[in-house]
């Protein structure tokens, strides 16, 4: 089958470098192995592949390239432990990771895709993988979904400037062909507003301003009748900080969750803050969502760690084994406060009222997407994260297309 037509136009277009920025599911990693598969179907080529990480760029594309690469009969030596795959034609393809690329430098390229780009930090371009295309004038195609008006907006804007060497595209997802107009709509109803447009419009949103910005008192500060003596099953989302330790309680209602009680306890520990949920909530069935990073052994609690602590407390816990991507979780926050479609399925107590300031005011670092963890109001408003997280986590479209995507037309010049 051949590619689409904005594939198309990418594949087929001159300029040295590329730029694309797309909705999620549009085909961006199909579409960078047939980019690395073509670069190197020429004698003695060297061609990468850079994710953000090492561990992406291996779950993302190494058994879909490996795959390909055997169809086609092309492939010589595998090296499972590099990443890297030797053809027949003697040219090399491997896989990076740019979290350190000061162990990239030193190479000679002759074709270079990186992923997700605006993932990377900028230094990672400029400083190592630039260099490494020089003697070769190789190209580079750049490629991911936007995060802002990082980087990544400043590279879409170089083919204003040099449109000889430089060339963008933006593309929805629904342009790509891979997604149904029905996931779309899902997704519509399931994000914010301002996310939808990122992640699947491909719109380059600005977040310079406040994290939490779907909240508004008005909308989202309702009491709860709530009866502490009744047995609700509760959720408790949990950040194990010292100063302070903060845990957010929540009752639930089919998709609605309703905050109705908020724990800050400066110089404390785990023991203590299982104690103050009990005392309150002695009668009430408790589910945990703590920091990941609680699974960690503590020497300062006798071996044991926070999240056995809650455990042996008689709590349930439900944590992922590694941190979600934080830009995830507070999406799912902000499209619980109120979704693209206007529905709001999140309230605050108005007696909890360091939320209700913390939701309020906590930035981005100026001209960043990074949270600012110097305000103090980010330990609330993470132990709200944990828990709408886990319970309503951003769902990507999973319609993948089954028919061949590749579209190989090696003898293109």
């Amino acid at each position: 089958m051949p590619l689409s037509i904005p594939q198309q136009n990418i594949v087929e277009a001159p300029q040295r470098f590329k730029v694309v920025v797309a909705g999620r599911r549009f085909g961006k990693t199909h579409l960078s192995i047939r980019e690395l598969c073509y670069h190197a179907r020429l004698p003695d080529r060297e061609v990468w592949y850079v994710a953000p990480t090492y561990r992406q760029a291996k779950m993302i594309t190494w058994k879909k390239l490996r795959k390909k690469l055997i169809e086609l009969k092309w492939a010589k030596k595998i090296n499972e432990t590099e990443l890297s795959i030797l053809l027949k034609n003697g040219s090399t393809i491997s896989l990076k990771g740019a979290d350190n690329y000061d162990s990239l430098r030193g190479i000679g390229l002759d074709y270079l895709v990186i992923d997700e780009f605006a993932d990377i930090d900028p230094e990672a371009w400029y400083e190592t993988l630039r260099p490494t295309l020089a003697d070769k004038q190789g190209g580079a195609l750049f490629i991911g979904t936007p995060k802002g008006l990082n980087w990544a907006h400043d590279l879409y804007t170089q083919a204003l400037e040099y449109p000889e060497e430089w060339v963008s595209f933006q593309y929805t997802t629904i342009e790509g062909g891979n997604v149904t107009q029905e996931e779309i709509d899902a997704a519509r109803r399931t994000l914010d507003e301002r996310t939808f447009r990122q992640e699947f419009m491909a719109s380059f949103e600005t977040f310079s301003g406040r994290i939490y910005y779907a909240f508004e008192r008005k909308r989202n500060v309702r009491e709860w009748p709530f009866d502490a003596k009744l047995p609700y099953e509760l959720h408790v989302g949990i950040d194990f900080n010292v100063d302070p330790i903060c845990a957010v309680v929540f009752a639930r209602a089919g998709n609605i969750l309703h905050i109705i009680d908020e724990i800050k306890i400066f110089g404390s520990n785990t023991d203590e803050l299982v104690d103050e949920i009990k005392s309150r909530y002695a009668k009430n069935g408790i589910i945990c969502y703590p920091d990941p990073a609680g699974a960690q052994r503590k020497t300062s609690a006798g071996g044991r760690t926070d999240h056995t602590i809650l455990r042996n407390a008689g709590f349930r816990v439900i944590a992922p084994h590694g941190h979600n991507a934080v830009r995830d979780g507070i999406n799912a926050v902000n499209a619980k406060l109120c979704s693209s479609t206007g529905e709001t399925s999140l309230y605050i107590d108005p007696k909890c009222k360091y939320v209700i300031e913390c939701l309020e005011k906590q930035t981005y670092k100026e001209g960043t997407s990074i949270p600012d963890k110097d305000s103090g109001f980010d330990h609330m408003n993470d132990a709200v994260r944990y828990a709408v997280d886990a319970l309503f986590p951003i769902r990507q479209p999973n319609t993948i297309p089954t028919h061949n995507m590749w579209g190989h037309k090696l003898a293109r010049t």
